[in-house]
């Protein structure tokens, strides 16, 4: 099973630690050498201060910080976790994701999410009561971008009439795509628009401040496959979405070698493809070397 990291470069507190060009160049070494399938970058633009005062988090630039990650590294994927995609104009995300695809040799994995931060929509001007139509749209838009080399789409408030995103994406039909969120309507989303599904574990105050439905576990996440097999059924899918779980071990949660190993394993079994982790590290130095030893004590013992 694959195994992503969520990249450290959020973190501000000390700057030279993680928001330089070194720090991306000494991490993306590491990772390089590592069995992790792809760095993950998380998508804040805006957020309110009193999200953040509660526990929230600063995101760079999903785009620039991936661009500079594959500027220095060769093998790891680059991987967005999630892009709010109604935050953005869909042809000016498939321009980035076209770019980045073409420029680091087909390493993108797009995943993408409705969001649930109604300050932020406030602050960059769209309407946060009809993201999921404009999810819907908007995927829509980017496909129709990315499979021609002229395209033709009619959406809200905009309308391409015969224009070019050049060069296409070098992954055919267009990078995997993949659908955040534990919904419903997020599951019928990842089957009727994408390539995979991308749920997350969250319970309580988590779920609730998140917008998504509870998740506490493997036996939510097989109810939630269980609707996505019936939902394909009902559409005619006849191959079910890649599943790809955004935390393998809960916030916090410390990675014990035998049991990380235990659950991916568990996780193999239910049939999900993919996973990710996030690792401790108040320095970089530190940060490098919990990558390498989670490589050594979980990754490279799983290892085909």
């Amino acid at each position: 099973m694959k195994v992503n990291v969520f990249l450290p470069f959020d973190q501000i507190q000390d700057p030279v630690q993680f928001t330089t060009q070194a720090a991306v160049t000494e991490i993306g070494a590491v990772l390089d050498r590592t069995h992790f399938n792809a760095g993950m970058v998380t998508d804040h633009p805006a957020p309110t201060g009193r999200w953040l005062d509660a526990g929230g988090h600063f995101a760079q630039d999903p785009f620039v910080m991936l661009s500079l990650l594959a500027g220095v590294t060769h093998r790891i994927r680059l991987q967005t976790g999630i892009l709010v995609l109604p935050y953005r104009n869909p042809f000016v995300v498939a321009r980035a994701v076209s770019t980045l695809d073409v420029f680091s040799g087909g390493r993108v994995a797009l995943s993408v999410g409705a969001g649930y931060l109604k300050g932020e929509y406030k602050a960059l001007g769209v309407d946060f009561d009809r993201r999921n139509e404009i999810m819907d749209e908007y995927i829509a838009a980017m496909k129709a971008a990315w499979t021609n080399d002229e395209f033709t789409f009619q959406g809200t408030g905009y309308e391409a009439l015969g224009n070019r995103i050049l060069p296409r994406p070098i992954q055919r039909p267009h990078p995997p795509l993949y659908v955040g969120g534990n919904s419903r309507r997020a599951i019928r989303r990842a089957v009727e628009m994408a390539d995979g599904w991308n749920p997350f574990l969250a319970t309580g105050p988590l779920s609730s401040t998140s917008r998504t439905a509870d998740m506490a576990g493997e036996a939510d996440l097989a109810e939630g496959m269980a609707y996505m097999r019936a939902h394909c059924e009902k559409v005619g899918r006849e191959t079910p979405p890649e599943i790809v779980l955004s935390w393998l071990l809960s916030p916090g949660e410390k990675p014990e070698p035998a049991a990380t190993i235990d659950r991916i394993g568990k996780l193999r079994e239910l049939g999900v493809a993919a996973t990710a982790t996030g690792l401790p590290g108040r320095t970089r130095t530190e940060w490098c070397d919990n990558a390498a030893r989670f490589d050594a004590e979980v990754l490279a013992k799983i290892a085909p």
